[in-house]
């Protein structure tokens, strides 16, 4: 129980300091660098929206067509800029969206620049070598690698389902769809079937 001293202010029991209470919860705003960043995101994709939106329009569609080869680019590029304005508006009214709070998040962990470094070059050597060894060998070295630069200790099975999903993506495209993507040297065997 406190009780008063002689100059009005609370003791704690026999006497001592008062005891230590926690202050009320206080909310302190946003960080400018949250709400900056979600901008970002949304102006970039808005950004991407256009960019989509103005591809699609430049597309050859071919005489006769029903349905041409610009509907789907179209409604991606519809979704991209809806999605991009809703955000924008709701940062621009304060809705900020919450920070992540899970066990598996460490905020104080560095970005591991190597492993962004190795998926990129992946991706540009995907890009380079398509037309030389041909889209599924292509794909096939950009999944592996993927695997491997992300600690996949498995990393050749990587390499296996990237071919798998590659040739399958062959097949379907050339088949069902009627486009062809570069076979290179070593599947050339294939063109007759696709």
């Amino acid at each position: 129980m406190t009780t008063p001293t002689p100059g009005g202010l609370p003791s704690g029991p026999e006497g001592g300091p008062p005891p230590i209470t926690k202050p009320a919860l206080v909310v302190a705003p946003p960080r400018p660098a949250r709400r900056t960043g979600e901008l970002v995101f949304a102006l970039l994709v808005i950004g991407l929206g256009v960019f989509a939106l103005v591809g699609a329009f430049l597309i050859r569609v071919p005489a006769g067509a029903r349905v041409g080869p610009t509907v789907f680019p179209i409604f991606v590029s519809a979704i991209l800029l809806t999605a991009g304005i809703a955000v924008l508006v709701g940062v621009l009214r304060g809705h900020l969206g919450t920070p992540e709070e899970s066990e598996d998040t460490d905020p104080g962990a560095r970005t591991d620049w190597r492993t962004i470094a190795i998926i990129l070059a992946l991706l540009m050597a995907h890009l380079l070598l398509l037309e030389y060894i041909g889209w599924a060998l292509a794909a096939a070295l950009l999944f592996g690698g993927v695997a491997w630069a992300l600690g996949n200790r498995r990393w050749w099975l990587g390499f296996v389902v990237g071919l798998v999903i590659g040739v399958l993506v062959q097949i379907l495209f050339g088949e069902l769809l009627g486009l062809s993507l570069p076979l290179g040297p070593v599947l050339g065997w294939l063109g007759p079937l696709i």
